[in-house]
């Protein structure tokens, strides 16, 4: 420093003492500075007073010696201790030049630094609130210190400044909100905890009101969340929780909609390894419950951003046990939220007749559109691995449902093979609820959804394919789907002309659920993809025999439940009637004819097809028997159902004509242990009526003839022995008994108008061109001996 510069009015005394090394001596020129401001102050003499704050900040304080810095530090203290409340005035030239110190190489000057500041900050209270945020700005520096003193001194600035902004009304939030989100992105330890403790300070300020600014914070207090040190998680958790309180309190005047992406992104987990990620998680998933409770229909613009973050925590297992709890409420809010109102058209809308506000931004968005806006916001996240949506309408006044956006989050996880299994029942729940709730919607996207739905059938869970079968059901039989034409989900001719008995008047309705006289693919109840679905099932079926074997039975008995039995085993018939593959037609054939005979769910067809008094019933009957021609052995059976015994017995000595081989055999077998079952108890007692049931006896010792002496044979061998005499079962007043017996005989005639002699012309055939298939494959067979039979 040049000893001959002008410092006046500071004496050559001060001068020399302030750039003295020794402590003491600058202390002593300090003193003297104080006293001499003192002086000015009492003389109003506020010239003198800047100059003497400029020399000591330029010459002393901004000195490239260091001892000058310190001796400057001091100074400019002394000069606020002497100004008191007047020091509000000078605030911008004390300050800036102590914060330039902050950043100086040699820790004992930042802590004289920090030192100057505290007694400048004492000394100026409120007044100094206009310059917070560089105040701010130099202690987040100063939190992150290596020096211990440094850090030290920086924590009692920091708890005095805290102190005036919770005393004061005059904070500008406004102004540090930017400085705030900045700097809460920070990486250092110290900084964080700064940060999240300012937070803190100014969340329980009565007077400022942060939660107006919590977008702009939210994503870094996330980020925070997941540092590495427990106290600075813990600090973060204490905040957040403190915040999630308040918009409890307030749900009015939160911003929902501006941090939904924000906890969508959260919700889903970058580093599966990184424990912190489920904290991480886990909050961000309990704030996603509580906006879908709060905000309601605001949310659903985010929905496939939340199912894409939500689904996938379903199938957690209990390591993850309060995520996965957390997320199931989300997905089962968020699926209450959508209503029928969802459904109506966008031009409906806009025209006004559905009495909601008209649009005024164009077009309605097309599925192109949510693509590209979908694949445009996940580009911005920066995260290969985390989806992230843009609403579908954040500038309308009305809240619309992305269907679009969801249906693709749904059929990608559909899609995905590595989908638990729980998510993968929430998606077809959610499938079934769409399809419920805005059925016209969604019948846009039911081609693209069809086949991953059919194939979803092979899962291993039952309770998967359960909710597939609901969901495809709903597909099939909603009003909605119904079309004049059928789709391209399948290359088959799917009208097929059903013969119907000549009886049958062309104008008369038939019963629910009656395929019989409809000339279109769909029965009454059904709409246009019904015939799709049992077309594609069955070839699901040809495709994977174990699927047809394992889960055959139990997926046709739940869509008899589902779809009404009539229209699947009558559809099924049609189908199969023109099945190239015989013997798949004829497996099917036995698969169905099984369930048909056994199970529960087909109850009420069995006893409609049992007496045939009705037209529908003849006609079901006539559908069944040209499919089940395919199998010989189910053709007997459903004669047995029917009571068609004496063309039960023509069919019998047809079977001499056939070629018996042992799987007919073991099928002969089936139906011996059915016929003890309690399905065929009616069928049993008619074999007390020896004289009316003649044709039934024969047919069962036609069957018996059938067999080898097999434990089947020793059944019905011992069952037909105990058919009675028919002398000995005539009754009294058998005229009576005879009339009423005819009078039976006639009521069933009148519906019963078949020709049976075109059935069995029809089972000739049929069985004909099994004969002829196995012959080729057994010519192929001798032509290519090394050639392994499939």
């Amino acid at each position: 420093m040049n000893p001959e510069k002008d410092f006046s009015p500071l004496t050559p005394n001060i001068v020399r003492a302030l750039n003295d090394k020794l402590y003491e001596k600058r202390k002593v020129a300090a003193l003297e500075i104080e006293k001499l401001v003192r002086e000015f102050v009492a003389q109003n003499n506020s010239t003198q007073i800047r100059h003497v704050i400029q020399i000591l900040a330029s010459e002393f304080a901004l000195s490239q010696h260091p001892h000058s810095r310190k001796g400057g530090l001091i100074g400019l203290a002394a000069c606020s201790i002497a100004l008191g409340k007047d020091s509000g005035l000078y605030l911008k030239e004390l300050i800036e030049p102590v914060l330039t110190c902050f950043n100086d190489s040699d820790s004992r000057l930042r802590y004289y630094a920090c030192e100057a500041l505290y007694n400048i900050v004492k000394v100026a209270r409120g007044a100094v609130l206009p310059h917070f945020n560089l105040l701010f700005d130099g202690l987040s520096k100063l939190a992150a210190d290596p020096d211990p003193n440094v850090k030290s001194g920086s924590e009692l600035l920091d708890r005095l400044l805290k102190d005036i902004v919770t005393e004061s009304n005059k904070f500008d939030l406004v102004a540090f909100v930017p400085l705030l989100r900045e700097r809460i992105y920070s990486n250092n330890q110290y900084a964080r905890q700064f940060i999240i403790s300012w937070i803190h300070v100014l969340e329980s300020v009565p007077d400022i009101n942060l939660l107006d600014y919590l977008p702009e914070i939210l994503d870094g207090l996330f980020q925070i969340l997941g540092d590495n040190s427990k106290e600075i998680r813990r600090m973060c958790e204490v905040v957040l929780g403190e915040f999630l309180k308040e918009i409890k309190k307030t749900p009015s005047s939160v911003k929902f909609a501006e941090m939904a992406n924000i906890l969508v992104i959260h919700c889903q987990v970058a580093d599966e390894t990184k424990l912190t990620n489920d904290l991480i998680q886990l909050t961000a998933m309990t704030w996603m419950r509580e906006f879908i409770q709060l905000a309601g229909r605001v949310m659903l613009p985010y929905s496939s951003g939340i199912l894409t973050a939500v689904l996938p925590c379903l199938s957690y297992d209990d390591r993850k046990k309060n995520t996965k709890e957390a997320a199931s409420a989300c997905n089962h809010s968020l699926m209450k939220l959508v209503t029928p109102e969802d459904d109506e058209e966008e031009d409906e809308e806009k025209n006004g007749s559905t009495g909601s506000p008209s649009r005024e931004d164009g077009q309605p968005k097309t599925e192109a559109d949510s693509n590209d806006m979908l694949n445009a916001s996940q580009e911005s996240v920066g995260f290969s691995n985390i989806s992230f949506f843009t609403p579908a309408s954040a500038d309308r006044p009305q809240v619309t449902l992305d269907l679009d956006g969801i249906v693709q989050v749904l059929d990608r996880h559909l899609h995905d093979s590595s989908t638990g299994m729980m998510t993968r029942i929430a998606v077809l729940k959610w499938l079934y609820h769409l399809y419920i709730k805005t059925p016209r919607k969604m019948f846009r996207h039911t081609d693209s959804l069809f086949p991953m739905l059919l194939k979803t059938l092979s899962d291993e869970s039952d309770e998967v394919i359960l909710k597939d079968l609901e969901v495809l059901a709903e597909i099939a039989s909603s009003p909605a789907g119904q079309t004049d034409q059928v789709g391209s989900c399948d290359s088959t001719d799917n009208k097929l002309a059903l013969k119907v008995p000549e009886s049958a008047k062309p104008g008369q309705q038939p019963s629910t659920g009656s395929k019989a006289v409809d000339s279109s693919p769909s029965t009454p109840s059904m709409n246009s993809y019904f015939y799709k679905f049992m077309i594609n099932l069955l070839k699901r079926f040809s495709l994977e025999r174990k699927l047809l074997e394992n889960r055959g039975a139990f997926i046709i008995r739940q869509l008899c439940l589902l779809l009404h039995a009539e229209n699947i085993f009558h559809s099924m018939a049609d189908i199969l009637l023109k099945e190239e593959d015989l013997k798949f037609a004829s497996t099917m054939v036995q698969t169905l004819n099984t369930i048909l005979l056994t199970s529960a769910e087909l109850f009420q067809l069995r006893n409609q097809l049992k007496d045939l008094r009705t037209q529908e019933s003849c006609a079901l009957f006539c559908c069944l028997y040209r499919s089940w021609c395919h199998n010989p052995v189910a053709t007997v059976s459903l004669c047995f159902l029917t009571q068609n015994y004496k063309h039960a017995y023509d069919l019998i000595q047809k079977f001499g004509d056939l070629e018996v081989t042992v799987d007919f055999l073991m099928e002969v077998d089936k139906l011996v242990q059915l016929i003890e079952s309690p399905i065929f108890t009616y069928l049993r007692l008619q074999l007390l009526d020896v004289e009316n049931n003649p044709y039934l006896i024969k047919a069962l010792y036609g069957l018996l003839m059938l067999l080898p002496q097999s434990q089947a044979f020793q059944l019905l061998s011992h069952r037909l022995r105990c058919v009675p005499n028919p002398e000995l079962m005539r009754t009294v007043d058998e005229s009576k008994y005879m009339d009423s017996k005819q009078q039976v005989a006639s009521k069933r005639a009148s519906h019963t108008q078949m020709d049976y002699n075109e059935l069995l012309q029809h089972f000739d055939r049929v069985q004909s061109k099994h004969l002829e298939v196995r012959h080729q494959r057994s010519g192929r067979a001798s032509d290519h001996p090394d050639r392994k039979l499939m």
